[in-house]
Protein backbone atom coordinates (compact mmCIF):
# COMPACT_ATOMS: atom_id res chain seq x y z
CA UNK A 1 0.00 0.00 0.00
CA UNK A 2 1.50 3.38 -0.85
CA UNK A 3 0.61 4.55 2.54
CA UNK A 4 3.42 2.93 3.91
CA UNK A 5 6.92 4.82 4.04
CA UNK A 6 9.05 4.10 1.45
CA UNK A 7 12.12 2.33 3.50
CA UNK A 8 11.82 0.07 6.44
CA UNK A 9 12.12 1.10 10.19
CA UNK A 10 15.34 -0.55 10.12
CA UNK A 11 16.62 2.30 7.82
CA UNK A 12 14.91 5.42 10.10
CA UNK A 13 16.99 3.99 13.35
CA UNK A 14 19.83 3.67 11.19
CA UNK A 15 19.19 7.69 9.92
CA UNK A 16 18.71 9.01 13.72
CA UNK A 17 21.80 6.59 14.29
CA UNK A 18 24.19 9.15 11.49
CA UNK A 19 22.49 11.67 12.29
CA UNK A 20 23.69 11.45 16.00
CA UNK A 21 27.31 10.86 15.07
CA UNK A 22 26.96 14.12 13.22
CA UNK A 23 26.66 15.75 15.76
CA UNK A 24 29.00 14.40 18.24
CA UNK A 25 31.55 15.21 15.70
CA UNK A 26 30.82 18.47 15.42
CA UNK A 27 30.14 18.94 18.84
CA UNK A 28 33.96 17.70 19.38
CA UNK A 29 35.37 20.37 17.47
CA UNK A 30 33.24 23.37 18.77
CA UNK A 31 31.22 23.56 15.68
CA UNK A 32 28.15 25.28 16.48
CA UNK A 33 25.04 23.82 14.90
CA UNK A 34 22.62 26.71 13.35
CA UNK A 35 19.26 26.78 11.14
CA UNK A 36 18.49 29.35 7.86
CA UNK A 37 15.51 29.60 6.12
CA UNK A 38 14.76 26.61 3.77
CA UNK A 39 12.10 29.71 1.35
CA UNK A 40 13.61 33.18 1.04
CA UNK A 41 13.65 35.58 -1.75
CA UNK A 42 16.61 34.98 -3.93
CA UNK A 43 18.21 31.82 -5.13
CA UNK A 44 21.16 30.94 -6.69
CA UNK A 45 21.87 31.44 -10.39
CA UNK A 46 23.57 27.96 -10.97
CA UNK A 47 21.98 27.30 -14.88
CA UNK A 48 22.53 23.77 -13.90
CA UNK A 49 20.04 23.79 -11.21
CA UNK A 50 16.09 24.07 -11.23
CA UNK A 51 14.17 24.98 -7.93
CA UNK A 52 11.09 25.24 -6.48
CA UNK A 53 8.96 28.94 -6.57
CA UNK A 54 5.92 29.26 -4.21
CA UNK A 55 3.86 32.59 -4.08
CA UNK A 56 3.75 34.47 -0.35
CA UNK A 57 0.83 36.64 0.36
CA UNK A 58 2.45 39.90 1.55
CA UNK A 59 -0.15 42.79 1.43
CA UNK A 60 -0.25 44.79 -1.04
CA UNK A 61 0.85 42.49 -3.48
CA UNK A 62 1.99 38.99 -3.66
CA UNK A 63 6.04 37.78 -3.50
CA UNK A 64 7.87 35.15 -5.05
CA UNK A 65 9.75 32.88 -2.61
CA UNK A 66 12.17 30.25 -4.23
CA UNK A 67 12.34 26.70 -1.92
CA UNK A 68 16.77 26.94 -1.32
CA UNK A 69 18.56 24.39 -3.16
CA UNK A 70 20.90 24.64 -0.24
CA UNK A 71 21.54 26.64 2.62
CA UNK A 72 24.88 27.87 1.53
CA UNK A 73 23.72 31.91 0.84
CA UNK A 74 22.12 32.11 4.30
CA UNK A 75 24.92 30.35 6.16
CA UNK A 76 27.72 32.81 4.28
CA UNK A 77 25.71 35.41 5.80
CA UNK A 78 25.69 33.88 8.91
CA UNK A 79 29.59 33.73 8.56
CA UNK A 80 30.21 37.54 7.82
CA UNK A 81 27.94 38.35 11.13
CA UNK A 82 30.75 36.47 12.98
CA UNK A 83 29.23 33.14 13.76
CA UNK A 84 32.50 31.49 13.58
CA UNK A 85 32.32 28.24 12.16
CA UNK A 86 29.02 26.36 11.45
CA UNK A 87 27.40 23.32 10.65
CA UNK A 88 23.84 23.02 9.52
CA UNK A 89 22.01 19.37 8.70
CA UNK A 90 18.36 20.49 6.70
CA UNK A 91 16.16 20.12 3.45
CA UNK A 92 17.12 21.09 -0.17
CA UNK A 93 15.08 21.38 -2.80
CA UNK A 94 15.71 20.55 -6.85
CA UNK A 95 13.24 20.49 -8.96
CA UNK A 96 12.94 18.48 -11.85
CA UNK A 97 15.56 15.77 -10.18
CA UNK A 98 14.11 11.86 -9.67
CA UNK A 99 15.72 8.77 -9.67
CA UNK A 100 18.28 6.18 -8.26
CA UNK A 101 20.30 9.58 -6.84
CA UNK A 102 18.19 11.92 -6.97
CA UNK A 103 14.48 13.24 -4.90
CA UNK A 104 13.51 16.89 -5.47
CA UNK A 105 13.37 16.95 -1.28
CA UNK A 106 16.90 15.80 0.15
CA UNK A 107 18.79 16.21 3.28
CA UNK A 108 22.17 17.82 3.42
CA UNK A 109 24.70 18.39 5.96
CA UNK A 110 26.56 21.57 5.16
CA UNK A 111 29.65 22.96 7.44
CA UNK A 112 32.09 26.09 7.30
CA UNK A 113 35.21 26.30 8.96
CA UNK A 114 36.71 29.64 9.53
CA UNK A 115 40.72 29.89 8.92
CA UNK A 116 40.42 26.50 7.11
CA UNK A 117 42.06 25.83 3.39
CA UNK A 118 40.88 23.23 0.98
CA UNK A 119 43.14 20.66 2.17
CA UNK A 120 42.30 21.23 6.07
CA UNK A 121 38.47 20.72 4.58
CA UNK A 122 39.44 17.59 2.88
CA UNK A 123 41.38 16.16 5.99
CA UNK A 124 38.31 16.90 8.06
CA UNK A 125 35.78 15.78 5.49
CA UNK A 126 37.74 12.10 5.26
CA UNK A 127 37.40 11.73 8.63
CA UNK A 128 34.07 12.04 9.03
CA UNK A 129 33.30 10.32 6.68
CA UNK A 130 35.73 6.96 8.16
CA UNK A 131 33.88 8.08 11.28
CA UNK A 132 30.35 7.18 9.57
CA UNK A 133 31.57 4.16 8.01
CA UNK A 134 32.93 2.73 10.49
CA UNK A 135 31.66 -0.88 11.55
CA UNK A 136 29.26 -0.27 8.11
CA UNK A 137 31.36 -0.36 5.30
CA UNK A 138 35.23 -1.31 5.09
CA UNK A 139 36.74 1.18 3.24
CA UNK A 140 40.04 1.16 1.43
CA UNK A 141 42.71 3.70 1.58
CA UNK A 142 41.82 7.35 0.33
CA UNK A 143 42.64 8.47 -2.93
CA UNK A 144 43.54 12.07 -3.68
CA UNK A 145 44.25 13.30 -6.82
CA UNK A 146 43.89 15.92 -9.05
CA UNK A 147 40.80 16.61 -11.88
CA UNK A 148 43.48 17.05 -14.07
CA UNK A 149 45.76 14.38 -13.82
CA UNK A 150 42.46 12.01 -13.54
CA UNK A 151 40.96 13.34 -16.27
CA UNK A 152 44.30 13.36 -18.74
CA UNK A 153 44.95 9.53 -16.59
CA UNK A 154 41.10 7.95 -18.22
CA UNK A 155 40.78 9.85 -21.62
CA UNK A 156 44.11 11.28 -22.73
CA UNK A 157 42.70 14.75 -22.75
CA UNK A 158 43.53 17.89 -21.16
CA UNK A 159 40.51 19.46 -19.35
CA UNK A 160 42.11 23.21 -19.07
CA UNK A 161 42.50 23.50 -22.75
CA UNK A 162 39.59 23.23 -25.03
CA UNK A 163 40.01 21.35 -28.88
CA UNK A 164 36.38 20.67 -29.80
CA UNK A 165 38.21 18.61 -32.65
CA UNK A 166 39.89 16.52 -29.97
CA UNK A 167 36.98 16.16 -27.77
CA UNK A 168 34.42 14.90 -30.66
CA UNK A 169 37.70 12.80 -31.67
CA UNK A 170 36.97 11.20 -28.56
CA UNK A 171 33.99 10.89 -28.27
CA UNK A 172 33.47 8.93 -31.92
CA UNK A 173 35.99 6.62 -30.67
CA UNK A 174 34.72 5.64 -27.29
CA UNK A 175 31.05 5.75 -28.40
CA UNK A 176 29.96 8.55 -26.90
CA UNK A 177 27.96 9.51 -29.91
CA UNK A 178 24.95 12.24 -28.58
CA UNK A 179 28.17 14.40 -27.53
CA UNK A 180 28.92 16.89 -29.53
CA UNK A 181 24.89 17.17 -30.48
CA UNK A 182 24.64 17.63 -26.62
CA UNK A 183 27.98 19.97 -25.99
CA UNK A 184 28.29 21.91 -28.66
CA UNK A 185 31.02 23.97 -28.18
CA UNK A 186 30.84 24.23 -24.29
CA UNK A 187 33.96 23.45 -23.00
CA UNK A 188 31.77 22.76 -19.35
CA UNK A 189 29.19 20.81 -20.89
CA UNK A 190 32.11 18.32 -22.03
CA UNK A 191 33.57 17.84 -19.49
CA UNK A 192 30.58 17.27 -16.78
CA UNK A 193 29.03 14.83 -20.16
CA UNK A 194 32.70 12.75 -20.00
CA UNK A 195 33.49 13.14 -16.51
CA UNK A 196 30.02 11.64 -15.96
CA UNK A 197 29.95 8.34 -18.17
CA UNK A 198 34.09 7.70 -18.41
CA UNK A 199 35.14 8.84 -15.61
CA UNK A 200 32.78 8.71 -12.59
CA UNK A 201 31.67 5.19 -13.09
CA UNK A 202 35.37 3.85 -13.26
CA UNK A 203 36.69 4.58 -9.80
CA UNK A 204 38.08 2.14 -7.56
CA UNK A 205 35.41 0.54 -5.72
CA UNK A 206 34.84 0.76 -1.45
CA UNK A 207 37.21 3.83 -1.41
CA UNK A 208 36.46 7.54 -0.84
CA UNK A 209 38.02 9.57 -3.79
CA UNK A 210 38.87 13.45 -3.42
CA UNK A 211 38.98 14.85 -6.51
CA UNK A 212 40.27 18.08 -6.40
CA UNK A 213 41.48 21.45 -8.79
CA UNK A 214 38.23 21.53 -10.82
CA UNK A 215 38.81 23.76 -14.06
CA UNK A 216 37.57 27.17 -13.71
CA UNK A 217 34.80 27.24 -16.48
CA UNK A 218 32.66 24.81 -14.25
CA UNK A 219 30.39 26.49 -11.80
CA UNK A 220 31.17 26.95 -8.65
CA UNK A 221 31.64 29.36 -5.79
CA UNK A 222 35.77 28.53 -5.37
CA UNK A 223 38.05 30.89 -5.27
CA UNK A 224 40.63 31.07 -7.88
CA UNK A 225 44.03 28.92 -7.32
CA UNK A 226 46.79 31.30 -6.33
CA UNK A 227 48.94 29.17 -8.61
CA UNK A 228 47.08 28.24 -11.54
CA UNK A 229 44.26 30.56 -12.81
CA UNK A 230 43.00 27.72 -14.96
CA UNK A 231 41.29 25.87 -11.86
CA UNK A 232 39.43 26.52 -8.89
CA UNK A 233 40.14 25.32 -5.26
CA UNK A 234 36.60 22.83 -5.40
CA UNK A 235 36.92 19.06 -4.04
CA UNK A 236 34.58 16.55 -4.82
CA UNK A 237 34.03 13.24 -2.91
CA UNK A 238 32.82 10.48 -4.31
CA UNK A 239 32.53 6.03 -3.10
CA UNK A 240 31.35 3.38 -5.69
CA UNK A 241 30.83 6.20 -8.22
CA UNK A 242 28.29 8.18 -5.91
CA UNK A 243 28.72 12.08 -5.68
CA UNK A 244 28.82 12.58 -2.28
CA UNK A 245 29.47 15.83 -1.69
CA UNK A 246 30.76 19.24 -2.85
CA UNK A 247 33.57 21.83 -1.16
CA UNK A 248 35.35 24.93 -1.45
CA UNK A 249 37.75 27.44 -0.63
CA UNK A 250 34.95 29.75 -0.58
CA UNK A 251 34.95 32.90 -2.88
CA UNK A 252 35.15 36.31 -0.62
CA UNK A 253 35.91 38.55 -2.81
CA UNK A 254 32.25 40.27 -3.56
CA UNK A 255 33.36 42.00 -7.18
CA UNK A 256 34.22 38.48 -8.52
CA UNK A 257 31.16 36.86 -6.94
CA UNK A 258 28.81 39.78 -8.81
CA UNK A 259 30.45 38.68 -11.76
CA UNK A 260 29.99 35.26 -11.52
CA UNK A 261 26.51 35.77 -10.69
CA UNK A 262 25.98 37.71 -13.95
CA UNK A 263 27.48 35.03 -16.32
CA UNK A 264 25.28 32.44 -14.94
CA UNK A 265 22.06 35.28 -15.60
CA UNK A 266 22.93 35.42 -19.01
CA UNK A 267 23.33 31.78 -19.38
CA UNK A 268 20.13 30.96 -17.93
CA UNK A 269 18.61 33.35 -20.16
CA UNK A 270 20.50 32.20 -23.26
CA UNK A 271 19.27 28.58 -22.36
CA UNK A 272 15.49 30.27 -22.07
CA UNK A 273 15.83 29.12 -18.38
CA UNK A 274 13.59 31.34 -15.42
CA UNK A 275 14.98 34.43 -14.79
CA UNK A 276 16.49 35.34 -11.64
CA UNK A 277 18.67 37.81 -10.06
CA UNK A 278 21.56 38.25 -7.97
CA UNK A 279 21.29 37.96 -3.95
CA UNK A 280 22.18 41.42 -3.06
CA UNK A 281 21.79 39.98 0.87
CA UNK A 282 25.03 37.71 0.13
CA UNK A 283 26.74 40.02 -1.91
CA UNK A 284 26.32 42.89 0.73
CA UNK A 285 27.54 40.47 3.44
CA UNK A 286 30.44 39.57 1.06
CA UNK A 287 31.08 43.48 1.16
CA UNK A 288 30.75 43.86 4.81
CA UNK A 289 33.45 40.43 4.92
CA UNK A 290 33.29 36.96 4.86
CA UNK A 291 36.22 35.22 6.64
CA UNK A 292 38.46 33.12 5.24
CA UNK A 293 36.77 30.03 5.49
CA UNK A 294 36.09 26.14 3.62
CA UNK A 295 32.83 24.78 3.28
CA UNK A 296 31.08 21.32 1.76
CA UNK A 297 28.03 19.94 1.66
CA UNK A 298 27.25 16.41 1.51
CA UNK A 299 24.40 14.43 0.40
CA UNK A 300 23.18 12.38 3.46
CA UNK A 301 20.48 9.86 1.63
CA UNK A 302 23.36 8.94 -0.36
CA UNK A 303 25.55 7.96 2.55
CA UNK A 304 22.62 6.19 3.43
CA UNK A 305 22.32 4.15 0.54
CA UNK A 306 26.31 3.01 0.74
CA UNK A 307 25.60 2.48 4.59
CA UNK A 308 22.52 0.16 4.11
CA UNK A 309 23.34 -1.14 0.47
CA UNK A 310 20.10 0.19 -1.23
CA UNK A 311 20.39 0.42 -4.94
CA UNK A 312 17.75 3.66 -4.96
CA UNK A 313 17.62 6.89 -2.61
CA UNK A 314 14.07 5.43 -2.22
CA UNK A 315 14.76 2.61 -0.03
CA UNK A 316 16.15 5.51 2.41
CA UNK A 317 13.55 8.01 2.82
CA UNK A 318 10.77 7.88 5.03
CA UNK A 319 8.70 8.98 2.49
CA UNK A 320 10.18 9.36 -1.34
CA UNK A 321 7.92 11.58 -3.95
CA UNK A 322 6.38 8.79 -5.29
CA UNK A 323 4.44 8.48 -1.76
CA UNK A 324 5.00 11.98 -0.35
Amino acid sequence: MDWQPSCSLGLLRLRAQLLQKIRQFFTKRDVLEVETPLVCRAIGTDPNLDFFTTLYNWLPEQKKLYLQTSPEFAMKRLLAAGSGSIYQICKAFRNGESGHYHNPEFTLLEWYRVGFNLLQLMDEAEELITALFEGNMALQPTQRISYEALFQQVTGLNPLQFSYKEYVNYANNNGLVDAAALCGQDHASWLDFIFSLQIQPNLAQNTLWLVTGYPACLPSLARINADNPLVVDRVELFINSIELGNGYHELNDVKEQARRFDKEIAARQASNLPVVTKDERLLAALEAGLPSCSGIAIGLDRILMLLSNSPAIDGVLAFSISRA
